[in-house]
């Protein structure tokens, strides 16, 4: 399995992102220029392969097995000079694979919503229109199927030096 990085710094955002296999992690943080230093935030990628009681690493596992789940995990460490506010990961449901409901975890306390529209909207509750039989739309939970990315977003900053870990499972179809 390849493992890419790609890294983008803007003066007010810097993004990283990290692709294992057709999963990806990203995080994001806001910083202020007129603090001194700079948060560096390095985001890295593992997962696990639940397998006859055993957690086999993505790496070692030679095919995943329809229905098998694989436990993907997000490790965010400032190793910058500087803590980074309005800090964000975000967990990608790869093609082919369905979000196992409950299953997103997170170090600390984190508000944790779902898109399934690939990122472009986040809900605690996503929902989707559905048509009733008297010809109304009603807006209903969308189910976990359609979740296409996990956001995990911290209210304190990723302090310098520090590590945060994101858990969530996804099962493949």
């Amino acid at each position: 399995m390849k493992i890419k990085k790609y890294m983008r710094t803007t003066s007010t955002v810097t993004l990283t992102l990290l692709v294992l296999g057709s999963a990806a992690a990203f995080a994001q943080h806001k910083f202020m220029a007129l603090r001194t230093g700079r948060p560096e935030v390095k985001v890295a990628l593992s997962g696990v392969v639940e397998r006859q009681g055993n957690h086999v690493p993505v790496q070692e596992a030679s095919t995943v097995k329809s229905g098998e789940v694989m436990d993907w995990t997000i490790t965010s460490t400032n190793e910058g000079t500087a803590a980074a506010h309005d800090y964000k990961a975000v967990g990608v449901v790869p093609p082919g694979t369905e979000f196992v409901a409950g299953s997103a975890t997170v170090d600390g306390t984190a508000t944790v919503t779902y898109s399934i529209d690939h990122g472009q909207t986040f809900s605690a509750r996503p929902t989707i229109d559905e048509k009733q039989a008297d010809g109304t739309v009603k807006k209903v939970a969308a189910p976990v199927s359609m979740y296409t990315q996990i956001r995990y977003e911290w209210s304190d900053p990723l302090e310098q030096g520090a590590k945060r870990n994101a858990t969530y499972k996804v099962r493949l179809q």
